[in-house]
C-alpha cells in the first residue's frame, strides 16, 4: 500500500457505536446513496426539516423504493442491501457509478470480545476479506487493507474490492473514463476518501503509461 502525505495512517476511531457527529448519528445505517447525499446536502444547507420523513429512514419499503427507481435507476442504489445485523453498522461503502448506483457496504458488528466484519452488496454476493474479525476498531491502514485485498468470490473478478470494479471494463472505456467509476468513503475514517481518490489518480496515471508502453512497443516491432 502506498502511503500519501497528510493522511494518518495510523488513525482508529475510539469505537464504532459512538457517532461522530449529529449527521453521521442520521446517516449511521440509511442504505441509499442518494438519499444519504441529499440528507447530507441539506444538513449542511440548515434545511433538513424540509425533508420529506421517509428520506430519512434507514430502509425504504418496497413501494417507496419502486417509486424512486422510476424517477432514476440511480435512485435504487443501496437500496436493496441485506438488513443489519443486531449491532452491525456500516464502516466503509463502495459506490459505483454504474446505472442503479450500486452499493458494496463493509459493515462491522460485535461478537462477544472481538468485532466481526462482513462485506455485503446488492446482489447476494458472496465475499472473501483478509481478516474477518479484529479486538478493536482497525487502524486506517488496516481499513485500506481490508479493501484492497478483500475480493467478490468470482472467478471473473480480476483485483481487490477497491479496485476491482474498475478493472472490470478498462479495456474497454479507457483508465481515464473508468477514474471516477468507484467511490470509497467512510463515516468512521474521514481520510479514507482522500487516500482513495489518490489511489485512484495514481492507478490512471499507471495504466495510461504502460498502454503507452504498449503502442510504443507494437509499433516498433
Amino acid at each position: 500500500m502506498k502511503k500519501h502525505p497528510g493522511i494518518d495512517y495510523s488513525f482508529r476511531p475510539t469505537s464504532y457505536w459512538a457517532d461522530t457527529s449529529p449527521l453521521s448519528a442520521i446517516l449511521r445505517n440509511v442504505k441509499g446513496e442518494n438519499r444519504s447525499q441529499m440528507i447530507t446536502d441539506f444538513w449542511k444547507a440548515g434545511r433538513l426539516e424540509d425533508l420529506e420523513p421517509s428520506i430519512l429512514l434507514d430502509e425504504q419499503d418496497d413501494e417507496s423504493r419502486k417509486r424512486r427507481g422510476r424517477i432514476h435507476p440511480s435512485f435504487m442504489g443501496g437500496e436493496y442491501l441485506p438488513g443489519y445485523r443486531g449491532g452491525e453498522v456500516e464502516i466503509a461503502r463502495i459506490a459505483l457509478e454504474s446505472t442503479t448506483a450500486d452499493v458494496i457496504s463493509l459493515r462491522a458488528r460485535p461478537a462477544g470480545q472481538s468485532i466481526a466484519y462482513r462485506v455485503v452488496d446488492e446482489y447476494d454476493s458472496s465475499f472473501d476479506l483478509p481478516f474477518a474479525r479484529s479486538r478493536e476498531p482497525v487502524s486506517l491502514a488496516r481499513l485500506i487493507r481490508l479493501l484492497d485485498k478483500g475480493r467478490l468470490r468470482d472467478p471473473g473478478f480480476p483485483l481487490g474490492l477497491s479496485l476491482g470494479y474498475n478493472q472490470l471494463g478498462v479495456w474497454y472505456a479507457g483508465y481515464a473514463f473508468k477514474r471516477h467509476f468507484t467511490r470509497i468513503t467512510s463515516e468512521f475514517y474521514p481520510q479514507l476518501f482522500a487516500h482513495y481518490e489518490r489511489f485512484y489518480d495514481d492507478w490512471v496515471a499507471a495504466g495510461e503509461a504502460s498502454q503507452g508502453t504498449l503502442a510504443v512497443d507494437g509499433g516498433a516491432a
